[in-house]
């Protein structure tokens, strides 16, 4: 105890402290340790100071400058937006039969968050899928190592069900079936310039496809799909629900269509031809009734074939219309008034002369009339004709008639052809344009300018669409007059030359037996090498029937014809007949060159035979459980017959002429829309009406 007292005092005295004094340190203690605790607690506030403008910072970083890229981090890692693709709209032709629709598909997507083995996952997928090359699995396994947070890997178009179903069976985590939609085109080649064709992404590449794709596609659905911290799916939302697109009815009918195709395509085979183009259209209305191109393709798979069967003909492509266009500058020379039908034109001695090129005609004339110089199709009268109209007022009326513009609303791709200017036809030019050369038309402009003879001389846009259907609603599309391009009176006298052509002159080959019908040849030489061929031509044929009440405007053009013949009126115009006729006959026009008379029906109770309208004859359409049974259209004009038929929804092929007087299915037979009905005709009237009278042997005439 003594020690650590002497110890204690030793320690104070050595700090300056009085051992014998109280324990309060002296001022010199007290200066020395303020002056630490001092040095000592700046150094630690600004160590705080330094940390708090440092935390303070990184706040603003976090929360302000980087604040929408870590919001968008933390999203991507809770939450996936996945698109649900839209159904696209139905495509159907004028009696609602469908051309394309979307089927439900399935394509596969994948989470590469969620792969845990690139390069093992990639490859499992390859072998299931079976059609992968190298390079395909290298890119999948990149693009599973991506920190994306979703990958496409199929599109439902490149899939098949068997793939669907092996992948499906692999079980992979990361890979996932989605639902969606992919477009079929039951019909396959019918009608596919007219519809067209999709991408891989149900983008519309072509057709209808592709010019209303912004209505067809509809609006893709989004949703949103929730994570835990593990990556496993919690929720999963619908933000927006998938609408589908709009349904697109046609003018076409596709029984008619098929005819055109069928006999498009014989005769392009039968003359070895490089291809052909043939357009049916109302020339009231501007509807197109069919329309069809040679070479064709299978819209389901568009690849398969050169990019050059894809091309719609009729729209896209242009040639020089040869004679066909004769009608243009027998139109302007008429309405101005150069020239009348009945004047004469010294076509002597059958060629002209120009610098540096010679203008025959097949067939010398000699002096003929203006009617005959179209008749007979002299490029010789032509050209004088041309003349006398002047380069000016030529190019008035080619533009009047269309030519030089895009007439058609609802074509995509459609060339605009070329007209030259006034100023630049010098004397060889004019004479060219005249008879239809250096001036190019598509044959959807020639249509469009044909019809324009036909309905009196407006120029009416051809047109393919008919109605939208969206949302329940049906939007008609009206028909659309550009202009007038000559006078009514100037059309009739056009009419009888045209009428005139086929009558006695180079289309004879296109007359029928019960239709009057007015039409022009045309057979052009092509331009091969910058030079025109010899041996190359392109053979046409316009006219519409019947030449007094027009219901069709029908043009036909088949690309280099080879083998023989290769005139307009001896390979276009018999495919016009062949058309014309199954055309007249699906739209029951009644003919024009001796008619049918009226059936005469015997009534017993007067004893004396009596004129009965054929509407009088017309049965009801009876029903059994729902289902419709075959009407009794025996003793019916074929006319009457075939509409009350197609009112059933049946396609119905007719033979012979005259009244009907056997039948298929019989009467009372139950029928499906859809199907086909045969109709025998004959002028006799044989068996019995739908009453049931037994009609006289003898037709009456109904004045």
């Amino acid at each position: 105890m003594t020690d650590w007292l002497r110890r204690a005092a030793r320690a104070k005295s050595r700090l300056g402290l009085d051992p014998l004094a109280d324990d309060r340190p002296d001022d010199a203690f007290e200066s020395r340790w303020r002056a630490t605790v001092k040095r000592r607690s700046g150094i630690l506030l600004a160590f705080v100071g330094v940390w708090a403008a440092a935390m303070l910072g990184q706040l603003v970083n976090l929360q302000v400058l980087k604040h929408e890229r870590l919001f968008a981090d933390a999203r991507n890692q809770q939450e996936d937006l996945i698109k649900a693709p839209a159904g696209r709209g139905d495509i159907v032709d004028r009696r609602g039969r469908l051309l394309a629709y979307s089927v439900d598909a399935a394509s596969i997507g994948a989470a590469p968050r969620e792969v845990r083995d690139d390069d093992g996952v990639a490859a499992a997928l390859c072998r299931a899928l079976g059609d992968c090359t190298a390079a395909d699995r290298r890119d999948l396994a990149a693009r599973f190592a991506s920190d994306a947070p979703w990958t496409e890997v199929r599109k439902a178009r490149t899939l098949t069900p068997n793939q669907v179903a092996a992948v499906d069976a692999l079980g992979l985590r990361g890979v996932y079936l989605m639902a969606g939609t992919r477009r079929w085109y039951p019909r396959r080649t019918l009608a596919a310039h007219l519809v067209g064709y999709v991408g891989a992404d149900n983008t519309g590449l072509g057709g209808i496809e592709h010019k209303f794709d912004a209505i067809i596609r509809g609006r893709e659905g989004r949703m949103l799909v929730q994570f835990d911290v593990f990556r496993q799916r919690m929720a999963t939302r619908v933000e927006q629900e998938a609408t589908a697109g709009a349904t697109v009815e046609l003018t076409i009918d596709l029984a008619l269509q098929h005819v055109v195709e069928r006999e498009l395509q014989e005769a392009v085979r039968a003359h070895q031809a490089r291809g052909g183009t043939a357009i049916v259209m109302d020339p009231a209305t501007g509807e197109i009734y069919a329309l069809a191109s040679y070479p064709t393709f299978n819209p389901n798979a568009p690849g398969r074939v050169p990019d050059d069967y894809t091309r719609n003909r009729a729209v896209q492509e242009v040639y020089e219309p040869g004679s066909t266009f004769k009608i243009v500058t027998a139109s302007a020379a008429i309405e101005e008034g150069v020239l009348r039908p009945t004047d004469l034109i010294d076509c002597t001695p059958g060629y002209l002369r120009f610098p540096g090129r010679v203008i025959r005609d097949e067939h010398r004339l000699g002096l003929a009339t203006f009617e005959d110089v179209i008749v007979h199709s002299s490029n010789v009268g032509a050209v004088k004709a041309g003349q006398r109209v002047g380069a000016v007022r030529l190019e008035r009326y080619m533009r009047r008639f269309g030519f030089g513009e895009r007439i058609g609303p609802d074509f995509a791709g459609e060339s605009r052809g070329v007209v030259f200017e006034a100023a630049r036809l010098d004397d060889s030019a004019l004479a060219s344009v005249s008879m239809g050369y250096q001036v190019s038309a598509t044959p959807l402009q020639m249509a469009a300018a044909t019809s324009a003879i036909a309905n009196g001389g407006l120029l009416v846009e051809p047109r393919i669409v008919r109605a939208t259907i969206a949302g329940g609603v049906r939007q008609v599309v009206e028909p659309t007059i550009r202009r007038r391009a000559i006078l009514p009176e100037t059309a009739a006298t056009v009419t009888s030359l045209l009428e005139e052509v086929v009558r006695r002159g180079t289309a004879r080959a296109a007359a029928l037996e019960r239709y009057q019908v007015a039409g022009k040849t045309g057979t052009a030489k092509k331009v091969v090498n910058g030079r025109y061929s010899e041996t190359e031509f392109n053979a046409s044929f316009v006219g519409f029937v019947p030449s007094r009440r027009p219901a069709l405007t029908i043009v036909v053009v088949i690309d280099t014809p080879r083998g023989g013949e290769y005139y307009g009126g001896k390979v276009a115009a018999p495919v016009f007949r062949r058309i014309a006729e199954a055309a007249l006959r699906e739209l029951g026009v009644p003919p024009t060159i001796n008619p049918v008379p009226a059936v005469v029906v015997a009534d017993a109770s007067a004893g004396r035979a009596r004129p009965v309208a054929v509407t009088e004859l017309r049965p009801t359409l009876a029903r059994l459980d729902g289902r419709p049974l075959m009407p009794d259209v025996r003793g019916l004009s074929g006319r009457t017959a075939v509409r009350i038929l197609n009112g059933a929804g049946l396609t119905t092929r007719v033979t012979g002429d005259g009244f009907v007087v056997e039948q298929s299915p019989q009467p009372g037979e139950p029928i499906e829309a859809g199907g086909w009905g045969a109709l025998r005709l004959a002028r006799g009237v044989e068996g019995t009406t739908p009453g049931g009278t037994t009609p006289g042997t003898t037709p009456g005439v109904r004045r």
